[in-house]
């Protein structure tokens, strides 16, 4: 009695994990994410582990959870696994204000981004 399977949006050698809601602005986040940008998975995870950036911890996890899931999931060899996408979306907006002098108020935006990692096995070179 239930609802039908939803068809796989990605192909068959490739499988994703998604981060929603990180407290971070979605410019800040591209910039780690484009670091990693069709990178080995593995070279993508050493990347992620020496980088200074605040954020490159909560990518680094999301990258090994997609790891994870096309080693799981789909049964994909992860020796041979790039990052495909690396994609940021646009979160909500927390608005919030700070005094200012003569009465007004001052705006403060706390951003939330979304990001998504696909990790897609290379075909195999002969």
């Amino acid at each position: 009695m239930g609802k039908p399977a939803r068809k796989r949006s990605l192909a068959n050698n490739e499988a994703c994990a998604v981060l929603r809601n990180i407290r971070i602005s979605p410019q800040k986040l591209n910039l780690v994410a484009q670091a990693i940008r069709g990178q080995d998975a593995e070279a993508a995870l050493s990347t992620l582990t020496f980088s200074r950036r605040r954020i490159s911890g909560p990518v680094k996890k999301c990258l090994q959870s997609a790891i994870a899931n096309a080693e799981n999931n789909h049964e994909l060899d992860v020796d041979r696994l790039v990052v495909a996408e690396a994609s940021v979306g646009k979160g909500i907006v927390m608005k919030r204000w700070r005094p200012r002098a003569r009465g007004r108020t001052g705006k403060i935006l706390k951003p939330f981004s979304h990001l998504t990692i696909v990790v897609r096995e290379r075909a195999e070179r002969t």
